[in-house]
């Protein structure tokens, strides 16, 4: 194998990607506050084996996909540049690879303990549900956003399940946690779209593409940053009514995420990259802050939202 065969099959492995697994970090935060018991020194050696076990079994699913992918990938007018659509591979290379980075994520799960390698087969499970025939969702209009986002659901679950095994998630939180994964899956295909700008080729390249027009993308962005709100309001409201008021703020970022995907050559096109977005990481910051102001005061009018009792006029 010579170095340029080398350099594909480690590009096919997406390392850059790696930093998508930061998604896991509201999992761990929230399971640290939902259970104040637990102490975040102790549970370093497992969010870094955590972290690494779920990195590797997110370069399995990108090797697949890139392999599956590069007949596809051709119609498009950057992947078509990838390592792999224009040199080619050995498939017996590649299936070893996938094969290894598989089974050395799984190993490193079995240090972190058992519902948490539940969630990195799950995860591993749903690269095969997405990209392998028969099944083969991505092709799916709707479905295809569905089912990969829902790997923002799991990763959730991933960093919940490194600080407890004891207990689940609440459920509103999952279900915020993943339709935010499919507002961002969602304006991804539509940002895609319109760069395309020609549907034959779009569906070319994406069979779903096939069925979709911008403006049910727009709609079906829209839907699920509706439902995340909802699910994420309710979640919030349950276990501190202060944190309403984040729920404005919350909303302008999904707001700013979608003014993003309007920019020529997009960052919603390639998460990996948001981290490059001044604006938005400034914003993200801001709302971290908030956050952890709202934890510690107390406003005792908010009390309002999470009672069930008419306030009488007279």
């Amino acid at each position: 194998m010579n170095l340029k065969s080398m350099k594909t099959y480690i590009r096919i492995m997406r390392l850059d990607h790696w930093i998508k697994q930061l998604f896991i970090l509201p999992g761990i935060g929230f399971a640290l506050f939902l259970l104040p018991e637990v102490h975040f020194q102790e549970k370093i050696e497992k969010i870094i084996l955590g972290f690494f076990s779920t990195c590797l079994i997110a370069s399995a699913n990108y090797v697949i996909n890139e392999w599956l992918d590069r007949e596809f990938d051709q119609y498009h007018p950057v992947k078509k540049h990838r390592s792999i659509v224009e040199n080619g591979a050995n498939p017996r290379i590649i299936y070893l690879l996938y094969a290894a980075l598989t089974i050395l994520g799984i190993l490193l799960a079995y240090f972190v303990g058992s519902p948490f390698i539940f969630m990195e087969i799950w995860l591993w499970v749903m690269g095969i549900v997405y990209n392998v025939k028969p099944l083969r969702t991505k092709d799916i209009p709707f479905v295809d956003v569905l089912t990969e986002s829902i790997n923002n659901a799991i990763r959730l679950l991933i960093g919940w399940f490194i600080i407890t095994d004891a207990f689940l998630p609440p459920s509103s939180l999952i279900l915020g946690y993943w339709m935010a994964g499919a507002f961002l899956m969602a304006t991804k295909r539509f940002s895609e779209y319109r760069m395309i700008h020609n549907p034959e080729l779009a569906g070319l390249y994406r069979k779903s593409f096939r069925h979709y027009t911008e403006k049910s993308l727009l709609i079906s962005s829209f839907f699920y940053a509706m439902c995340s709100t909802l699910f994420l309001g309710i979640c919030l409201i349950k276990y501190n009514v202060n944190l309403i008021l984040l729920m404005p703020f919350l909303i302008g970022l999904f707001c700013y995420y979608f003014l993003l995907s309007y920019k020529e050559d997009s960052a919603a096109q390639k998460p990996e990259k948001l981290f490059r977005e001044k604006g938005l990481m400034l914003y993200v910051g801001l709302l971290l802050i908030l956050f952890f102001v709202l934890l510690k005061v107390r406003i005792p009018v908010l009390s309002v939202f999470n009672t069930t009792e008419l306030i009488p006029l007279h």
